[in-house]
Formats: C-alpha cells, structure tokens, sequence
C-alpha cells in the first residue's frame, strides 16, 4: 500500500512535467539542444575554421623586404611567390639598434591602404655556417592578414634555414640525425605507453565532463525552478496549489523531483550526444571510450544524482523568496556560478596523493568522484567521504528548502 503522502508527491511532480512537456520550447531546450550541441559542435567548428582558413589562404599580401643589400637571396623568391606574398624591396635602416625596433614602420604596417602588411628585415651576418642571417619580422597582431603575413613568412623563413642546416652538414658528411639528433628515441614512441587507449580515454574524459555536468545541471535546473515557485507566485496559482490536501512539504518534493527529472533528462540528453560524437564523429585515433568497471559506473551515476539532490534543492529554495520571475533570474544567475568555478578549479586537482578534505568540500567532492571513476579509481575511502558529505549538503538543502516552503510571506500578494 502506497503511502497517501508519496502519492501526493508524485501527483504534484506528474502534473508540473506534464506542464514541462506540453510546451515544445522545453522540449527543444531540454531535449533537442543538449543531444545536438556536441555532434554539431563538432561538425561545425572544424568546417568553420577551415572556411576561415581557406578564405585567408586566397589574399595576397604585401610583403616589404628591408635588406642591407640591393636584392634578396634568390632562395626566397620563389617561396614568397608560392605563399601569395608580393614583396618589394627596401633599404634596411643601419640606425637600429635591432632588427626588431618598430621604430616608424609599425606605422605603416597598422594604416593599410596599399601599405605592406607585414616586413621582413634581414641582415647577413659572418659565422662557420655556409650562410648567417639575422632576421625579425614587424606585424600588427590585431590585424588578421597582418597575423596571416607574418605566419607566411615564418614558414619561408624556417624552410629556408633548414636547407642551409642541411647543406652546410653536408659540407662536413654529416646528416641532419647525425648532427642534431645524436641520443634519439628508437621506435615508436606511442608505443611505450602502458595506458590502454580506454585508460587514456577516461583520463581525458575526465578533465571535462564533471565540469560539463556541474554546469548543465546548475544552469538546467534554474528555469524550471523559477518557473514552479516564483513563476506561480506570480501568476497567482501558488495560493490555489497551497489550498490542495498536499502540505508545504509535499508540494516542495513534488516540484524538486520534476524539477530534477527536467536537470537530469538534459544533463543525459547532453552526455549521450558527447559520447555520439566521440564515437561517431571524432577521428578513432583521437579519444575513445573509455573501459570502466560496474562499481565506476554507479560511483558516477550517484555523485550525479546527489549533486543534481543538492543543486535543485537550493535552486528552489532561492527561488521561493522571490516575489517575480524578474527578481528570482536575478537572483539565480550568478548563483550559477557558485557551481562552476569550484567545478572549474577541480579539474586541475592532482589526484595522485590528494588530501581528504578535497572529498568533503561542496561541489569539489562530487566533481573528484566523477573524475575519480572515469579513471576507474575505486578508494573506498575517498569514496565514503564523498557520499557521506554528498548526503549531509543534500539534506542540509532541502531541509533549508522546506523550510523556505513553509514561509508566511509564501502566499502575499506580488503588489
């Protein structure tokens, strides 16, 4: 026999996600974008930056050589031509004190109209190699083609050097290995690494996704929550729904389970659309799945579930104070961030040899169990820190929720 209390609750959270589904804007939010935001995220991004790239690939810039003699080294010639770079030649400045003084060029550089987008300036100078140049290279970082110039030009410049390396080891029968890499690695030096590829997969999931879940379960849950407390206040329905045979505290945990079906159900969405496009989209090559055992896959699932507990229940009570929908976002807008940057910090936390207190502190605790077992790190320690410190803050909050619930001011009039 059911109690009449549970089924109470679970009328209260049946009719507020019913409320949530009917409307196709939450479907969308909670269901469309967070499957979709991965696999187009990674589609998109690498077709945008390529279209970017190619289109500054076809400009030709202007290139100004500044030498100390009248023509450049025959070298460079046809690479600047190859890499769409119209140089002219000028004389070099003998007044500087280094080739890199901006001195009146950067001038030049940063008012465009017909000026060179980035300069060369180059100076021969005597050693034991068959050629010594110095070099340095002027360019306005703010400009895109500027930055686009003086990357063209490095290019040449590094192809150029190493081919003077190359023949003046060749003057003395020396190979460029023999010379500049006399102690090196034999083999393939991917292969001397232990971690199966499911290990390094789980290390690198694991700097991220606790961080993703922190904030999508933090920022998931605030409209939902707004829109069950304050919402309601001030639609005037929160005096009708207080009038029902459910007390203050069911009503509480009927909206803090639909709100955390609606945080979860997003949060999920958003993990199964980053695994598709690990899985499907990602190169094979670049992350993999990552091989954890049963008792991983529950320390995870529960140190979510208890932050989601945690989370939603403060959410709610915040929200219950305010007296507007305005005053409530709020309110609750920077509260985000009170989750994020700890979850931002707790990725860099080194685990190896990590204090026990990390385990106790709010949000760090869940967020080094999430990390913890996609590195299929079961320490029963640690693991007993976490949930126990898990449990105490999520009853701490929703106790402090219900009692935000069972407030006079809950039933005043907006005005």
């Amino acid at each position: 026999m059911i109690p009449d209390s549970l089924r109470r609750i679970w009328s209260v959270a049946t009719k507020e996600l019913l409320d949530f589904v009917r409307d196709w804007r939450t479907l969308i939010a909670l269901v469309l974008i967070p499957i979709l935001i991965f696999p187009l995220f990674f589609i998109a991004l690498p077709i945008f930056l390529q279209g970017e790239m190619a289109e500054l690939d076809q400009y030709e810039l202007n290139l100004e050589v500044q030498i100390n003699d009248s023509e450049i080294p025959i070298e460079l010639i046809e690479p600047f031509n190859t890499s769409k770079l119209n140089y002219t030649i000028a004389p070099l400045d003998l007044q500087l004190n280094n080739l890199s003084s901006a001195n009146s060029d950067a001038l030049r550089i940063r008012d465009g109209n017909g000026q060179p987008h980035v300069i060369l300036r180059l100076e021969e100078t005597e050693s034991n190699s068959s050629e010594s140049w110095n070099y340095a290279i002027l360019y306005d970082s703010t400009s895109e083609l500027s930055n686009e110039g003086r990357s063209r030009v490095m290019i040449v410049m590094q192809n150029w050097e190493s081919d003077i390396i190359n023949h003046t080891l060749s003057q003395y029968n020396l190979t460029r290995d023999e010379a500049l890499d006399p102690i090196h690695w034999d083999g393939d030096s991917g292969e001397a690494n232990v971690a199966t590829s499911a290990q390094s997969a789980g290390l690198a999931l694991s700097m991220f996704i606790p961080m993703i879940v922190a904030i999508w379960t933090a920022s998931s849950a605030i409209q939902p929550s707004i829109d069950l407390t304050a919402g309601e206040r001030e639609r005037g329905t929160m005096e009708a729904l207080l009038c029902t045979p459910a007390n203050r505290v069911e009503l509480l945990y009927g909206k803090w389970l639909a709100v955390g079906v609606v945080a979860a159900t997003s949060v999920i969405f958003q993990l199964v659309g980053l695994l598709f496009a690990i899985i499907f989209i990602l190169p094979s090559d670049t992350l993999g799945m990552p091989s954890l055992s049963s008792w991983s896959i529950i320390s995870l699932l529960l140190s979510v579930l208890l932050f989601a507990i945690f989370v939603v229940a403060i959410e709610l009570a915040l929200a219950v104070r305010a007296h507007s929908v305005k005053e409530a976002g709020t309110v609750l807008g920077p509260i985000v961030i009170a989750f994020i940057v700890p979850a931002m910090f707790a990725q860099f936390v080194n685990l190896e040899g990590i204090e026990w207190w990390w385990f106790v502190a709010p949000i760090f605790n869940v967020c080094l169990a999430m990390r913890e077992a996609l590195l299929n790190i079961n320490d029963l320690s640690h693991i007993s820190l976490w949930l126990f410190s898990s449990l105490l803050y999520a009853f701490l909050a929703v106790t402090w929720a219900a009692k935000q619930f069972k407030r006079e001011d809950l039933v005043e009039s907006i005005s």
